[in-house]
């Protein structure tokens, strides 16, 4: 569906005037954009607006609803926060999956028209794979074993012969999942992040591990957490909400110990000596945590992205678009579709290890 086409600029082209590259995410709760550029300092605007339900989990058409009510002003911030004009710009990237079919679709509509108007080269973004790039980037970590995770995905992953291959992951929900739906039915959330802990992680404190409460359910090299969450339901009914504190201190160290040991033995089976945390979960404290000292066992390098990259966020896709369009790697806006499942080992990777400033 997505496929590599030079498409003309009007001005900018690749290799002599710097390049200014906007980025559009929505494929979640967050419409994000940025613009970002191949010279010091790189990031030149980060707007966000994040879409917060007052109950339950998130709706999609009301994402979307949301998302076009604040596109037009979230682009007008990010373009003048970054001090250039519209038809300045070299190029607009976009995210197009995978994630939520509604909120997708609002992003690529924005992009479309963006790239048509001011005839700038459109760049699909494959959003798993900005996840990793703003990682490597940040970091400055080039070739590492990537623990990712997020509320629609979590995986192991390494680059291999052009493109990042999926060593283990998960078989049916994922890490932020299981944590939000737990933390909703257990009338704990929403809101799900305060003052940067998610609300399974507040629960936690002060409670204990019990033996045998929650499954630790890896699979081969892959995990499974749909099992932990029943299990956890049914231990607040079991056991009442006195042990709740309890309950979700288990889940947790279980939940969080099943992807690093996966990240584990994807560093003994690769050899690589570096290890990164991407994803909206690594801005999870106990996750840091438990995989900086499984690196240290291991005597690889180790480090996460800044948590304010590790959320859903604009620069991530421009960032990623910059690298794409670098390596001629365009759409054109009338193919431009969203493909909700686009996995991270489908996209070609032609400027890896490389990344801005490296």
């Amino acid at each position: 569906m997505v496929s590599a086409a030079t498409q003309s600029s009007s001005q900018n082209s690749i290799g002599e005037d710097e390049l200014y590259v906007l980025g559009i995410e929505s494929t979640a709760h967050t419409f994000g954009v940025a613009v970002v550029t191949d010279r010091e300092p790189y990031i030149l605007s980060d707007v966000r607006r994040v879409y917060r339900p007052r109950e339950g989990g998130i709706l999609p058409r009301e994402v979307a609803a949301f998302f076009s009510r604040v596109a037009g002003e979230t682009v007008k911030e990010a373009v003048e926060q970054a001090g250039v004009k519209a038809d300045e710009l070299t190029a607009i990237a976009v995210a197009l999956g995978p994630g939520m079919g509604p909120a997708l679709r609002v992003g690529a509509t924005v992009a479309r028209a963006l790239s048509t108007a001011y005839h700038k080269p459109l760049i699909p973004v494959n959003h798993a794979l900005a996840h990793v790039e703003i990682a490597r980037f940040t970091t400055k970590l080039l070739d590492p074993v990537v623990i990712y995770v997020s509320g629609g995905n979590s995986m192991v992953t390494t680059f291999l012969d052009g493109r990042y291959r999926v060593f283990g992951e998960t078989l049916d929900i994922a890490l932020g999942n299981l944590f939000d739906t737990f933390a909703r039915e257990a009338g704990i959330a929403p809101p799900y992040v305060v003052d940067g802990k998610h609300a399974v992680d507040r629960c936690a404190e002060g409670g204990e591990f019990v033996e045998g409460l929650i499954p630790y359910t890896v699979k081969g090299q892959d995990v499974s957490y749909s099992g932990l969450l029943t299990a956890a339901l049914r231990a607040l009914s079991r056991l009442g909400r006195g042990r709740l504190s309890d309950i979700c201190y288990t889940l947790r160290e279980v939940a969080l110990s099943m992807i690093v040991e996966v990240a584990e033995r994807c560093i003994f089976h690769t050899g690589k000596r570096e290890l990164v945390l991407a994803g909206g979960v690594a801005a999870n404290d106990e996750l840091r945590r438990k995989a900086e000292l499984m690196a240290e066992d291991r005597g690889v390098r180790y480090a996460a992205v800044p948590k304010k990259y590790a959320v859903d966020n604009g620069v991530m896709i421009a960032l990623t678009g910059l690298l794409e369009f670098r390596h001629g790697i365009t759409i054109d806006p009338s193919r431009a579709f969203i493909k909700q499942r686009w996995r991270l080992d489908e996209v070609d990777v032609p400027w890896y290890p490389s990344t801005l400033g490296v």
